[in-house]
């Protein structure tokens, strides 16, 4: 039995399930998903972890409007989010977390417990600006006019009461010291330049609880049943909380159990999000794990916002959002992974239109992969040239590829399509169809050059758009060509 000492841990971030999954959730799953692919392919022994965020105000008001028990509706809205997943093709031996587990509330109150005895939770009044949709306080500066800039037209609360704190402001110089001496700690660089002048600025304490009888949803405070922790001090614990086995019974447990060791410690953690994520990822996240002695994650990776066509955010009053799911039924799932790896910048705002969707897709997938794929294969039927069995038994990931260990999909994918445009290129000045007629043993060779670099492209695609790649590689095993095309033209 082959033991593998190499390990990568990765995860996602939980959204909340008191809405269907948008383009920006499908863009977080997708990229992830590649790279746990890649590094599966390099021989990890990979932990993927995604999952639900499940507490706070936002699922106690929808779970209201719908007329369900709050525990009948988020384990309604976890199965339709397990779906979606398999819709974006995500991995099969994905981890899911939920924060409404038990073992989660497990970790998350003895997370609590081990900050509390450490100094870094106190309680006083305090009055805040809070907006539901973000589950977070705001300050002034982070309104526009007088709103919340991401929920435009929700009035914000005013919470006044007493609360519990977490000493945010002590871990100040703890942050950027741990930012000095790692210099790839958030990438890209202008994310990991934003939230250490973030940082530089000042730390202000922030409230970790909420009031039970004004927010009964969510997990007690520990020997202070009139409290409930809030959400994202609860929830960012799930990132380790998940590697609890059935035998873990506390923070202290899991920071002796195995899992814990081979993954978190040993596992180079990484955590993909959106930029609206990025304070409560590399500076909230990080300082909790400060606080309650637990090694600091190893990268956080940033994405931009999918926005809608000429840069203007999505939203049903525009009119102009694009539903992943509709876009999987009409094109497939390999499209929609295509498009976010290739078509997306890896790391800026980038826009999502239905007419640059299917430009996109019959330029990259119907007119090129897929009628090179046609060509080729017809050819090599026809000519009864195929790959020796020593070509069969390459693998392609045998070495790291810098593209992705920098996280830059959309550069790795584009190399893809150089070496695609390359091989119809090759066609088009050797012509092997007219060749064949006048020096046949030329002709064969060159259909098996490009037979073989066939099967290259649909190894290196096998972590982008995995359906399709599998299918290639059957069909070049075969030495048949496909009865239909690969992708219509639409």
């Amino acid at each position: 039995m082959k033991i593998n000492n190499k390990t990568f841990y990765l995860t996602t971030t939980l959204p909340y399930v008191n809405a269907p999954l948008h383009m920006g959730h499908a863009l977080e799953f997708v990229r992830a998903d590649i790279i746990a692919r890649y590094k599966k392919a390099l021989d990890y022994d990979v932990y993927f972890n995604t999952g639900t965020d499940e507490h706070g105000m936002k699922i106690f008001e929808k779970a209201k409007e719908s007329g369900m028990s709050v525990q009948d509706f988020v384990d309604k809205s976890f199965l339709n989010f397990r779906d979606c997943l398999g819709i974006f093709g995500t991995s099969k031996d994905v981890n899911y977390i939920r924060t409404t587990d038990k073992k989660h509330e497990k970790i998350a109150q003895s997370f609590w417990l081990r900050c509390l005895e450490n100094g870094y939770i106190y309680k006083k009044n305090y009055e805040a600006k809070y907006c539901v949709g973000c589950e977070s306080e705001k300050t002034d500066s982070d309104l526009v006019g007088g709103e919340c800039p991401d929920h435009p037209g929700r009035d914000m609360e005013i919470i006044q009461e007493e609360n519990y704190f977490f000493k945010y402001s002590a871990f100040e110089e703890k942050l950027l010291d741990f930012y000095k001496n790692n210099s790839r700690f958030v990438i890209p660089d202008f994310r990991f330049n934003e939230i250490k002048s973030f940082v530089e600025r000042g730390l202000q304490d922030f409230s970790i609880s909420r009031l039970k009888d004004k927010m009964p949803w969510g997990i007690s405070v520990p020997n202070d049943e009139n409290h409930v922790i809030y959400v994202w001090f609860d929830a960012l614990t799930n990132y380790i909380s998940t590697l609890a086995d059935e035998h873990v019974e506390s923070l202290d447990d899991l920071l002796q159990n195995e899992n814990f060791k081979k993954y978190w410690i040993n596992g180079n953690p990484t955590q993909y999000c959106g930029k609206d994520n990025l304070r409560f990822q590399s500076a909230m996240w990080q300082a909790m794990l400060m606080a309650a002695e637990v090694p600091n994650s190893k990268q956080i990776v940033i994405n931009g916002f999918v926005m809608g066509d000429g840069g203007v955010k999505m939203s049903k009053t525009l009119g102009n959002v694009v539903d992943p799911k509709n876009v999987v039924e009409e094109y497939g799932t390999d499209a929609l992974r295509l498009f976010l790896a290739k078509e997306i910048s890896p790391f800026e705002d980038s826009p999502f239109g239905m007419e640059r969707f299917k430009d996109a897709y019959n330029a990259n997938l119907a007119n090129g992969l897929g009628n090179l794929v046609s060509r080729i294969l017809q050819m090599s039927s026809n000519y009864g040239v195929s790959l020796k069995t020593e070509d069969l038994e390459i693998k392609y990931f045998t070495e790291e590829i810098l593209e992705l260990e920098n996280f830059d999909i959309t550069k790795f994918t584009n190399n893809v399509w150089v070496n695609i445009k390359s091989l119809n290129e090759f066609i088009q000045d050797k012509e092997p169809f007219k060749k064949i007629k006048t020096n046949e043993t030329e002709a064969k060779a060159d259909v098996y050059f490009l037979l073989k670099g066939l099967f290259d492209i649909a190894l290196s695609l096998g972590i982008i758009i995995p359906e399709t790649a599998e299918k290639i590689k059957e069909l070049i095993k075969e030495n048949k060509k496909p009865e239909n095309p690969l992708f219509l033209r639409k």
